[in-house]
């Protein structure tokens, strides 16, 4: 999903190059559920190692035409920089492979649920490790985060862990990959470039002892492991170029893009169940995201107000 290390724009407006970038991301993250079901008889390991190696040299390549290759040089030589980039590339191998497997297995909705809650983990995330203090629309919106969980466990007799876990994940990321003082695209290419050796070394072992779907001789498993890197370096790439030309409550607001897209076609093409435990959990996870995206606009309008007039 979205890179979380995105620079905000320094007038703090939004740019409609940056608005078409954001929104050309979500709608690809949007659609990748049809991708993932294509891929879905491979599995789900595999397909994040073919993820992370195919994206080595779309990402490489992005970086050599930008001409941003030095933050990667001064990365390679920072044993820091490395511990806390192989930290934040083991948290989205995590929410990668709950994702690919989830689609797969027809769990799709869960996917968007745990996407739905992850603005709201973050808040708790701050609250809990930074000590930021939430405003009241923010507890509200936790609180019904919350019950809604406890709605679905409640219903199936356990916790829905694929929402948790991307939830989770994401959350950890994000709130790490802050650290890294690097841009989003050169962080992304660190990550996949350290993940890359233990993944070719998994693929080698797959194809060596004949478990492996590069090999096969159904040429469209071929075709569709190579896109793997299309389908995860190009949005992230598009959206890390968008989003600091955005403010910040326009990302808050058009990050539902993908989720939604994510439940209209796992309810509607994919006919995944929906009863009444996950209408219940949807509609309170609804509206908190009303309650916090309100809240989030209403303090937005009211910095803008509060900036002095440039005169004239």
């Amino acid at each position: 999903m979205a890179e979380p290390n995105a620079k905000q724009p320094a007038e703090n407006t939004d740019s409609a190059r940056g608005f078409a970038f954001a929104l050309t991301a979500y709608l690809l993250w949007g659609f990748l559920p049809f991708f993932m079901k294509a891929v879905a008889h491979i599995p789900a390991p595999e397909v994040v190692a073919h993820r992370i190696v195919w994206s080595v040299p779309l990402a490489g390549l992005v970086l050599l035409w930008l001409g941003r290759t030095q933050e990667i040089k001064t990365a390679l030589r920072s044993p820091r920089m490395l511990k806390m980039a192989t930290l934040t590339a083991a948290l989205i191998t995590v929410n990668w492979g709950i994702y690919v497997w989830a689609i797969g297995a027809g769990r799709a909705i869960e996917t968007a649920l745990g996407y739905y809650i992850n603005p709201l983990f973050s808040i708790f995330l701050g609250a809990l490790l930074l000590k930021e203090r939430p405003n009241r629309a923010q507890m509200v919106a936790i609180g019904l985060a919350a019950l809604a969980v406890a709605v679905l466990a409640f219903d199936a007799g356990g916790l829905p862990w694929v929402s948790i876990g991307l939830c989770i994940s994401w959350g950890f990321y994000a709130f790490f990959r802050k650290t890294l003082p690097i841009g989003p695209n050169q962080g992304f290419f660190l990550e996949v470039l350290l993940l890359s050796i233990p993944a070719v070394g998994y693929i080698i072992w797959l194809e060596a002892t004949g478990q492996g779907h590069f090999g096969d001789t159904t040429m469209a498993d071929v075709v569709l492991l190579l896109s793997c890197g299309l389908v995860t370096a190009v949005p992230l790439m598009i959206y890390a170029n968008g989003a600091k030309l955005l403010r910040l409550s326009t990302i808050g607001i058009m990050q539902y893009i993908a989720p939604t897209m994510i439940f209209v076609i796992a309810v509607f093409v994919f006919h995944e169940p929906f009863g009444v435990a996950k209408l219940i959990a949807f509609a309170l996870i609804w509206a908190a995201l009303f309650i916090y995206s309100g809240a989030m606009l209403a303090e937005s309008r009211a910095r803008r107000a509060a900036q002095p007039t440039p005169a004239e």
